[in-house]
Parts: C-alpha cells; sequence; structure tokens
C-alpha cells in the first residue's frame, strides 16, 4: 500500500524563531517532541545526516539534513515499512512559519496492516501534540489536541503504565 500522510500547522512566528526548537530535536533540551506523553526521540549522533535512532518501536536514521529547513528520517522499522518521514519549515510569511510532518511510503500487507490499525492513529495523536507544544512555547494558550478513543485504548494495551 502506498501511504502519504501529511500534517500542517501554521504558527505565528518567524521561521528563524521557529528553527531554533527543531535544532533542539532530539535533545536533552527537546522544545519539540512531546517527551512528556510519548517515548523520547533519541538519535545517536544528533542532528545530522547518518545518525541513527528513533522512538518507541519506531526505527529509523537521519537520511538528509538542511538545517535551516527539513530533517528526513528513512524508516528500518517497523517491518513492512518502506519509506521516508520528514519535518520541514517554511515560511508562509516574514511573521509565520507552517511546520509540515510528512510520512511517504510503502508497505507490505504486514506493514499495512500495522499502519492501519495502530500506527497511523498513534502517529497522528504524536504529531498534533508536536505541533501543540510548538504552539505552547510561544503563547499561553495551553492547547491539547483530543486524542481518539482508539488512541487511548492503543496506548493503554500496547505501552500499559508507560508515557
Amino acid at each position: 500500500m502506498k501511504v502519504l500522510n501529511v500534517h500542517r500547522r501554521t504558527v505565528h512566528q518567524p521561521k528563524e524563531v521557529v528553527l531554533e526548537l527543531l535544532n533542539t530535536l532530539a535533545s536533552h533540551e527537546d522544545k519539540i517532541w512531546p517527551h512528556e506523553k510519548w517515548p523520547r526521540m533519541k538519535l545517536d549522533k544528533g542532528l545530522k545526516v547518518g545518525s541513527k535512532g528513533g522512538h518507541g518501536p519506531i526505527r529509523y536514521f537521519v537520511n538528509e539534513y538542511e538545517p535551516d529547513k527539513l530533517i528526513q528520517f528513512q524508516f528500518t522499522n517497523p517491518s513492512g515499512f518502506y519509506g521516508v518521514h520528514r519535518l520541514q519549515l517554511k515560511a508562509s510569511d516574514p511573521h509565520k512559519t507552517t511546520l509540515i510532518h510528512t510520512i511517504e511510503m510503502k508497505t507490505s500487507p504486514q506493514g499495512t496492516l500495522k499502519w492501519m490499525l495502530f500506527v497511523r492513529a498513534l502517529h497522528d495523536a504524536l504529531i498534533e501534540d508536536a505541533f501543540d507544544k510548538v504552539e505552547n512555547y510561544f503563547d499561553d494558550q495551553d492547547r491539547k489536541s483530543k486524542w481518539s478513543l482508539w488512541v487511548k485504548f492503543c496506548r493503554n494495551v500496547l505501552t500499559p503504565n508507560k508515557k
């Protein structure tokens, strides 16, 4: 199956300011990844091409990094996922930045089942939580995207008593 999954959020901040947050990804001072609710993103060599890591059971390596606009990861696990996911920053205007997270992959029959039953819903919730975290960094709105009952169920079944 071919998968194209795209999330976008516009933040009312210049690209240079949002870029400062992107550069903290997978560090101890990570200001993007919602590690308060999800397994931490870890990269063995930080944000650079060739760095290996992942979050929870999802594994990947950095196969493209342009510090001023994107980071792209190649999946290595789960089995049956063949493709990439990337986070891009685009200036919408001098005072707005759009964050874009994209998954482009093909899946094996087993990978399709994993994607459709579990990974898609959990992934979508995680990315919305990350985008909430970015927006909340810049204002005091305290955005909290709602998790579906399926996401809550999956989290309880797959990772009981864990974040």
